[in-house]
């Protein structure tokens, strides 16, 4: 059974106690399967949902992780910036109506965005949704390849030249940091091979 299926979702929103939720699945759903997506769908939600599967047990919180990671990019627009911002307060607005406890809105927008990845360190259930949004970067090279190829077309309103410096910078940025990945369990899996990735795509970007 997929992860992104109705059953899975009900039984996410049954251990969060949460009432009258089945209507928000086909919201959410919808939303990953708008128009322009070619990386960012569903087949990537179910990716992070699998990959949450083999880290449940670093989770401090494992449901609210998943809540997290359902709207991570269930608002989704190449032209905006606050993408996350608002997927976040979709995320904290439907907790709120439907009536979880009073702190876990504020904790899952917080985890949302996380996948900002602004460059800070970060530690527990944060770190880990992040981990979780990056570990395509540490995937086989074609998988990796798929996901250039994917953003690309997100991007296809983008001129060639602007696309290729753009995109070489965002590379570059994680490959300037200490470490891409905050939980070492994640980073033992997935570090090497994301910054032999990296690298890899930025010297075809940048010929």
């Amino acid at each position: 059974m997929a992860r992104t299926s109705a059953e899975h979702w009900r039984a996410l929103c049954q251990s969060l106690e949460l009432t009258a939720f089945n209507a928000e699945y086909d919201a959410v759903v919808v939303a990953w399967q708008s128009w322009g997506r070619h990386y960012h769908t569903l087949e990537h939600l179910q990716a992070c949902l699998t990959e949450l599967d083999g880290a449940r047990a670093l989770a401090a919180r494992p449901a609210e992780v998943e809540v997290a990671l359902w709207y991570h990019d269930a608002i989704y627009r190449t032209y905006r910036r606050d993408n996350e911002a608002r997927s976040a307060a979709w995320a904290a607005r439907f907790l709120l109506e439907h009536r979880a406890a009073p702190e876990v809105p504020e904790r899952v927008s917080t985890l949302v965005l996380a996948t900002a990845h602004l460059g800070e360190a970060m530690t527990g259930d944060a770190g880990l949704v992040a981990d979780i949004d990056l570990s395509i970067l540490g995937q086989p090279e074609p998988v990796y390849d798929a996901f250039e190829h994917g953003v690309r077309k997100e991007y296809w309103w983008v001129p060639r030249r602007s696309y290729r410096t753009a995109r070489v910078r965002i590379l570059r940025s994680f490959l300037e940091r200490p470490t891409i990945f905050n939980w070492p369990q994640l980073r033992e899996r997935y570090e090497a091979r994301a910054r032999a990735n990296l690298a890899r795509a930025i010297e075809a970007l940048s010929t």
